[in-house]
């Protein structure tokens, strides 16, 4: 049977086997922390590293286009986290992007072809660096599922995705913050393709409420290596 004749997998498949192994363009990120102790190379001072000029105004603003323009569709949110270490220390100065689907569930991207319309209005990326405490915060909405074709058109959970980089790793890094509650979580391949279910439980961000703005708030913190590591995985 050639390969394009081959029927899609449906989702039910990975149970029980390496899941993310088995989808397109997802795997967990290989192990960083060696099972050995080595020999530690000298360092030598690193810096200037990110310049507050990669940052503009409104960077940490995803629902506008512009400072003070129209807000996007879609039920406001605010993420704030911190970035930290394997001993629980900030991190400081690392420099956190992030970006999203509308609330329909589209991407601001020409390889997204579904029939969902756009949203003038969502920036749908942006970046900040962490403060010295490791802090992050960002404005947004919240993201709509949407379907993975390819799978049987199999729906992903809401989700934004996170890049991380700072001094010290030598390539970025790549993970996913889920939204708690939502029951496509428990079926999506991608998230459960993270056996460990105390590690897939840091995937998923904790709900802080509403602010003074009507703004639902989310925790997520990134915890960059150590038993705590958060679970990341390569870029595609």
């Amino acid at each position: 049977m050639s390969s394009e004749t081959k029927p899609i997998p449906h989702p039910s498949v990975f149970v029980d086997k390496k899941r993310l192994e088995l989808i397109k363009g997802y795997r967990v990120h290989e192990k960083r922390t060696p099972a050995k102790p080595l020999p530690v190379t000298p360092s030598q001072t690193l810096g200037p590293f990110f310049s507050l000029g990669l940052i503009r105004e409104g960077d940490d603003d995803l629902a506008a286009r512009a400072v003070g323009g129209p807000r996007a569709e879609g039920l406001p949110i605010y993420v704030t986290g911190r970035v930290l270490d394997e001993d629980g220390k900030p991190v400081r100065k690392a420099l956190v992007e992030v970006w999203q689907a509308n609330c329909r569930g589209k991407y601001e991207h020409p390889d997204d072809v579904t029939p969902q319309p756009t949203d003038p209005n969502l920036k749908a990326f942006g970046r900040m660096l962490t403060k010295d405490d490791g802090s992050f915060r960002f404005r947004s909405i919240k993201p709509g599922a949407y379907p993975n074709p390819g799978y049987d058109n199999w729906m992903r959970p809401p989700h934004i995705h996170f890049s991380i980089l700072c001094a010290g790793v030598m390539q970025r890094l790549i993970t996913q913050m889920y939204f708690p509650g939502e029951p496509l979580n428990d079926i999506d391949p991608i998230l459960n393709g993270v056996e460990d279910l105390e590690a897939r439980a840091l995937l998923v961000a904790k709900e802080l409420g509403r602010n003074e703005q009507g703004e639902t708030g989310y925790e997520f913190n990134i915890v960059l290596r150590g038993k705590a590591e958060t679970p990341f995985m390569l870029d595609h």
